[in-house]
């Protein structure tokens, strides 16, 4: 009798199991669903919802989203640099020089507190609502800067800020790299919209192919980073990266058909509400 017990118990564990990778897999595939839709970065959907909805810490829901963010970008690189030709390596550089450095220093800066038992979660918790309510304001303006943006007589990667632009674009990748290590969002969003300010005259495309080719690096080494502390599941990973790539496919295809108008403020008040609500946690 007791083995009938033990082996019921044991299948219900296992259906329960089953159950939640359904659920993990279900949200990778909305979440790509609405990335595909509105180009807004995984990051700021995927986060909370691991927080809010999965109860796991905000720094495993960073952690495991980060390295999340560098594999499903990865072909999106792949297509713009070698089928579009749409990424500026020198752009990307400047960024990298930034972001880069200032990862390795936000890590050493959280595995610091981690060893002298100081509770890493609400400094994750805090700039992941600060970096919600950015993003949420960067999903507006970049509709305001495209449509405001110098007519494009000839393609130009000139910046704003003449001779000081280089610097000043170091300066953007140092902030990018501190905030997507602690948050795991701002590397699509935020890049993007800064990269619109600072080069008025770059296409479109090539804004996006620039910012895409300089997330790849820095959510993998902030990845890895938070791998060392201990803040990534692999097994909620790969389930969310199997409902995840055919979902942001999807979404791609549907974008045409849906109003950009109606769901870009819808998403940017849902992004601010929930910003608010980690900042005020």
């Amino acid at each position: 009798m007791a083995a009938i017990c033990a082996s019921q118990q044991c299948c219900g564990h296992i259906f329960q199991g089953c159950l939640v990778e359904i659920g993990y897999i279900f949200s990778g595939l909305m979440v790509g669903i609405l990335v595909g839709i509105t180009g807004v970065g995984g990051g700021s959907l995927m986060t909370p919802l691991l927080v809010f909805l999965f109860n796991f810490s905000p720094a495993v829901a960073v952690g495991t989203d980060l390295l999340f963010a560098a594999i499903t970008k990865a072909g999106g690189v792949w297509v713009h640099h070698g089928t579009h030709g749409s990424v500026d390596w020198k752009i990307t550089r400047q960024l990298a020089y930034g972001s880069l450095p200032a990862a390795v220093v936000t890590i050493m800066v959280l595995r610091h507190l981690d060893q002298q038992s100081k509770d890493i979660s609400g400094v994750i918790t805090f700039s992941l609502g600060i970096a919600l309510i950015l993003t949420a304001m960067a999903v507006l303006i970049r509709s305001y800067l495209l449509r405001h943006a110098p007519p494009l007589k000839e393609e130009s990667s000139e910046g704003r800020f003449g001779k000081w632009q280089p610097a000043v674009t170091v300066v953007v990748g140092i902030t990018l790299g501190a905030l997507v290590t602690l948050s795991s969002v701002g590397a699509g969003a935020l890049g993007t919209v800064a990269l619109f300010f600072l080069y008025p005259r770059l296409p479109a495309i090539k804004v996006v192919g620039t910012d895409l080719a300089h997330a790849i690096p820095l959510t993998a080494l902030a990845g890895t980073g938070h791998w060392a502390l201990g803040n990534v599941n692999f097994t909620l990973l790969a389930t969310l990266l199997i409902g995840s790539l055919p979902g942001i496919w999807i979404g791609s295809h549907l974008s045409a058909r849906i109003p950009d108008k109606i769901l870009r403020p819808a998403l940017a008040v849902l992004l601010m509400l929930i910003g608010f609500k980690f900042v005020t946690n």
